[in-house]
Parts: C-alpha cells; structure tokens; sequence
C-alpha cells in the first residue's frame, strides 16, 4: 500500500512509500530513511497519525492503527540523537576521573595547601570510584536498555550534573581542613554504603535476566532467591532505593554536607522515575502485587 508522509511541522509533504500490508511503524520509519531523507535515521524519527499527535511505537502495526492504502502518516524531527549507552558511559567517566583528580589534591583546585588525605577520604575515594566503576561495567555488561536513544543535547545537562556534583563533593572531602566523623558514624555509613551497592548490584542483574535479548518483553519483577531481591516484596523499583541508601549512607560516612545535597537531589529526580514505573506497572498488569509502593517501603 502507498502512505504519504509529511512533516510534522507545517505539514510539508516529503514524498510517498510503499509498504506491505503488515508493515509496522518500525518499517515507516526505514523507507523514510531509505526512500526520503537520509538525515532522519530510525532513531531520529517520532512518526505520528497526526501532526499534533502522540508518537506511534515502532512494534505497532499500520493494520491496527486503521492505517490504510493512501492514508497520511506525520513525521517529527527529534535532532541529532545518542545512544543511552553512550549517555551512561559518559555520565558515568566523569565522576570517577574527577573525583580521583581532586583527591590528589592538585594546586589548581587548592592552592599551596597540601597534606595526606585521612583515612575517612581515602575510604570515601575508594567507595565513590567504585561505585561509578560499577555503574560503567553495569552499562557495558548488564543493562538492556529499552529505548535505544536520547536528544544529544541532553547529554551535556546530565554530564554536568553528574561532573560537577562531584567536584563539589570532592572538594569538600578531600580539604585539608575536613574535619571526618567518629569512627562509629564512619563503620555505620561505610557497612551501609556496601550493602546498599551489593543490593543496587543484585536488582540490576535481576531485571537484566528478566528481558530476553533483543526483546522488550516486560514482566512483573518478583524476588529471586538472592536476599537483596527481597525488596520487590515492598517496592516496584528497589534499585533506586538501593541507589539512594548508597548516598545516604556515605553522607554518614563523611559527614559532608554536599554528599547530603547530592543524595537528597538524587532521591528526588529517583523518586519521580519510580512513581511513573510504579504507575505504569499497574497499569500493565492487572494481577500487579498491591502492597508495592513506588520506592520507599510503607511511605511513597
């Protein structure tokens, strides 16, 4: 069948396709690439019924859209995009260099101030760095992520929150005027810290073997023996509450005012990732365990 498709801003006509009778949006989406323009990559198109419309999924198929021999389909430029891949590695790069950059304590950053980091920093380096070193292995080895881009001018607001989080954080650590927290808050906030990166660890491995590759199969993530998992039972996304018991936990380890505001910021942005999965998750599924909240257990 042939289907016109225009430009979803001032409704341009930009040519006409021939499609299959069970050709999905996906296959829209390659002939525009193919046939019409070649600077609207897959990634880069949002293909509409309207100009004004929401934006089709590439799995749904033009025969149950009612989109039939001569119908009208709108495409949107979403600009130059990036892989979340990509995104996550270069997030995550920055706050392990720069951290260990200013725990070298360099002129640049404090002068001619100079002296030996204390154990709490030197613990506090250990346990930052690892937990981004972490997170750079995650995305290489077990996150599958579901969609396959994002705008690449968003890519510079998340490296900079991330980058310069860090600096602010570090440089307060590693000053030689800080002043480290008794040794009990320091064994409290670190066994947590641990902890809470072993359960971050646990989920993400959970939900990794929860999609099949090459899928975007869902389904309802239930514990799975590992006692980290256990959290499903009370929330519907306990890898940011793990996350944020990562942060809070080495608030207490530090006792850093800018490692709190880091964690508080984080929980924040985490708290309105999970209401929305938590929303979209009842929604999905009928038979979706009531108990569960969004991300705190009993709370929200």
């Amino acid at each position: 069948m042939e289907i016109e498709i225009l430009s979803a801003s001032g409704s341009k006509p930009l040519g006409k396709i021939q499609l299959k009778e069970d050709a999905t949006v996906q296959d829209v989406k390659d002939k525009i690439y193919r046939n019409l323009k070649k600077s609207l990559y897959p990634d880069r198109q949002a293909v509409k019924l309207e100009a004004k419309g929401k934006t089709l999924k590439d799995e749904e198929s033009l025969k149950s859209l009612n989109v039939q021999n001569g119908a009208k389909l709108y495409v949107k430029d979403l600009g130059p995009q990036i892989s979340w891949k990509n995104v996550f590695l270069a997030e995550y790069a920055g706050p392990l260099f720069v951290y260990l950059w200013v725990y070298q304590r360099p002129w640049l950053v404090y002068g001619s101030q100079s002296s030996s980091p204390g154990t709490v920093a030197s613990v506090a380096a250990i346990c930052w760095s690892g937990h981004y070193a972490k997170r750079l292995l995650e995305t290489l080895f077990v996150h599958r992520f579901s969609h396959g881009t994002m705008p690449l001018r968003n890519l510079f607001r998340n490296c900079g929150y991330y980058w310069l989080f860090t600096l602010y954080v570090a440089y307060h650590i590693n000053h030689p005027l800080y002043t480290p927290p008794s040794d009990t808050w320091f064994y409290v906030g670190l066994t947590g810290f641990v902890l809470c990166e072993l359960g971050n660890l646990s989920i993400h491995i959970l939900l990794k073997n929860l999609r099949p590759p090459g899928t975007k199969v869902r389904r309802i993530p239930v514990p799975d023996g590992n006692p980290f998992s256990s959290l499903f039972n009370f929330v519907s996304c306990p890898n940011y509450t793990y996350e944020f018991g990562s942060w809070l936990f080495f608030t207490i380890m530090t006792k850093c005012a800018p490692a709190g505001l880091f964690a508080a910021a984080g929980f924040y942005q985490m708290a309105v990732w999970a209401i929305g999965k938590h929303r979209n998750y009842k929604k999905e599924f009928p038979d979706y365990p009531k108990g569960r909240k969004a991300i705190l257990p009993f709370i929200l």
